[in-house]
């Protein structure tokens, strides 16, 4: 009722899924899960495992801090944050505190041992965006695509009339205009899936030197690059106090692409619509405008189109802020990184929107026939092809002069070939021609895909 933004409102219900991994909740759950984790991966250290050993119930407590993250745990770290006007501190208070609780008091050194804010923060962001990614994002992109696909395959021998600069050019199919997008978004998917996401654990300038004059004999490099590797990260092997970010950039960036091939797909469907290509779903209940009964409006593909430009602004900003730092590290950023879940939250919600816009189409194949009746004159490209091919050095113009401007029907078209000094063959091949039939090799491109 009272919420600012629309996502934390109108839309929380479409996109409340996201609340794992980009609320405050979420992002102090993960702290606490790189805390104890990092506790953990210390305690293997050869310096402490004999002398500071964990028991059994000892690890299923502590892991149970992060898997069992409650808003009571929530609220315990925000009163330690609101003394100490510092969150990381706060979990690092509030992890002691539970081992404190568990009579390992003997432990609380070691927690957030040589590690900066940084440290735990850079770790916790990414491991929020990766599984964001992997366990929300994906799984709707892959929805989109599968209701695409649905609906590609059934009219991917349908032919439909091309408009290129608005007018119509040639012969198309349906089916084969929804591969394009299909085709364009997986190669975006890929991208995304093939991030390689970096991460630091390096102290409070990137040098160990914290670490290393507490256990001059250790490679901390190397504990570092296996700890970040344990969390399925890689491990950025030279920073300042600030992980860079580039890798984060990447994705976002990777986003947006792939948001732009949606979004051009909802600008299509859209028309489509409006050319009454498309039919859409009345359902009952269900009103249109509040003043014109009989409307059916494509609100899914101009929901998804609006939200995507909102979640692709989101990102280009990131991208472009998050890689910049001032020195060694300033606090500037640091509230550009609670925003993270905006652009994940707009795009979530378009590819919803366009799960429900596809699933309600129906092919109006009776208007897709009915646009290539009325325009013959889209053949006159094959008839100037073939000219050219039997040496007509004025083919082109030839045809321009009998066609633009010049709408052709099944009867002026037939007159026009006869006229044409053709070899029988040639002549006989553009005969048999029709707007609905010169679709090319259109099935062998659908089937190679």
């Amino acid at each position: 009722m009272s919420s600012i933004s629309p996502i934390d409102g109108r839309y929380k219900k479409s996109v409340s899924e996201l609340d794992a991994y980009f609320s405050e909740q979420a992002l102090m759950r993960y702290r606490v899960l790189v805390e104890i984790k990092y506790l953990f991966a210390l305690l293997n250290h050869e310096s402490f495992k004999k002398t500071k050993v964990l028991r059994k119930k000892d690890v299923v407590f502590l892991c149970n801090l992060y898997d069992d993250f409650s808003p009571k745990s929530f609220n315990q770290i925000k009163r330690i944050e609101s003394k100490t006007k510092h969150d990381v501190n706060a979990v690092v208070e509030f992890v002691s505190q539970k081992l404190i609780s568990i009579g390992r008091a003997d432990l609380c050194p070691l927690v957030h041992f040589g590690l900066t804010s940084e440290d735990v923060n850079n770790i916790s962001y990414t491991l929020m965006v990766k599984d964001a990614t992997n366990n929300i994002m994906i799984p709707n992109i892959r929805a989109v695509l599968k209701e695409l696909k649905g609906l590609s395959k059934k009219t991917a021998s349908l032919p439909l009339l091309s408009l290129t600069h608005g007018q119509p050019a040639t012969t198309t199919t349906l089916g084969k205009e929804l591969s394009v997008f299909i085709f364009r978004s997986l190669r975006q998917v890929k991208g995304i899936q093939n991030i390689s996401f970096l991460a630091k654990l390096s102290g409070a300038t990137g040098t160990y030197a914290a670490h290393s004059t507490a256990f001059p004999q250790f490679s901390w490099r190397s504990f570092s690059k296996k700890f970040i590797k344990s969390l399925g990260l890689e491990q950025n092997p030279i920073t300042t106090q600030v992980e860079p970010g580039d890798s984060l950039a990447e994705l976002f960036h990777a986003y947006t692409r792939l948001n732009n091939v949606f979004s051009d797909l909802s600008i299509d469907m859209w028309l489509y619509i409006s050319r009454n290509i498309f039919l859409q779903k009345n359902m009952p209940g269900e009103v249109g405008s509040s003043t014109m009964p009989h409307k059916i409006n494509p609100i899914f593909f101009e929901n998804a189109e609006g939200n995507l430009d909102v979640a692709n602004n989101n990102f280009v900003f990131l991208a472009s802020r998050i890689t910049k730092s001032r020195m060694q590290r300033d606090l500037s950023g640091s509230t550009v990184f609670r925003n993270f879940g905006v652009g994940f939250a707009h795009s979530l919600l378009s590819y919803k929107n366009l799960v429900g816009g596809i699933s309600r189409l129906t092919p109006n194949n009776k208007q897709a026939s009915a646009e290539l009746e009325e325009n013959w004159s889209i053949l006159s490209e094959a008839v100037q092809t073939v000219l050219r091919k039997s040496g007509d050095v004025s083919a082109y113009n030839k045809i321009k002069k009998l066609t633009r401007g010049k709408p052709l029907n099944r009867k002026s078209y037939i007159d026009m070939v006869e006229t044409l000094d053709l070899k029988p063959d040639d002549k006989s091949v553009l005969l048999s021609l029709s707007p609905a039939t010169y679709l090319g090799e259109i099935a062998k491109i659908l089937e190679d895909l």
